[in-house]
């Protein structure tokens, strides 16, 4: 999308696939990342001045215990950030978020745009 900002660095590299799906509603842009495994307290969702929602998040690394054998490790931990440059229309006071089932939804609201008020002139003559 034109209106995405996709920020990779090194360290935000191996957790950066986090999947985010953004919809359009007539009253509301909804976004929906897949972030499983990760607590609320894990996740970050800012909106800077000039319209970006950021939405960024850690996975930290398993503790390893001395004794254990790994056969497998495919679980991608570290950093994510990912940046959505929001249109004009978007309600910046009244962004919500919520997090189920590892999934964060994020919430902005759109203004209404109003109709203009068009009343009839009759012609003279």
């Amino acid at each position: 999308m034109s209106s995405s900002l996709t920020t990779q660095t090194p360290e935000t590299s191996a957790f950066v696939n986090t999947r985010i799906d953004w919809k359009e509603t007539p009253e509301a842009h909804v976004f929906k990342a897949d972030v499983p495994g990760l607590k609320k307290e894990e996740v970050k969702v800012e909106v800077e001045d000039d319209r970006v929602l950021q939405i960024s998040g850690e996975r930290n690394v398993e503790r390893e215990d001395k004794n254990d054998t790994w056969h497998r490790v495919e679980r991608s931990s570290g950093k994510f950030m990912r940046r959505f440059r929001l249109p004009e229309n978007a309600k910046m006071d009244q962004i919500k978020a919520s997090m189920e089932n590892g999934v964060l939804t994020v919430t902005v609201p759109k203004l209404q745009v109003t109709k203009p008020d068009v009343k009839d002139i009759d012609i003279s003559g």
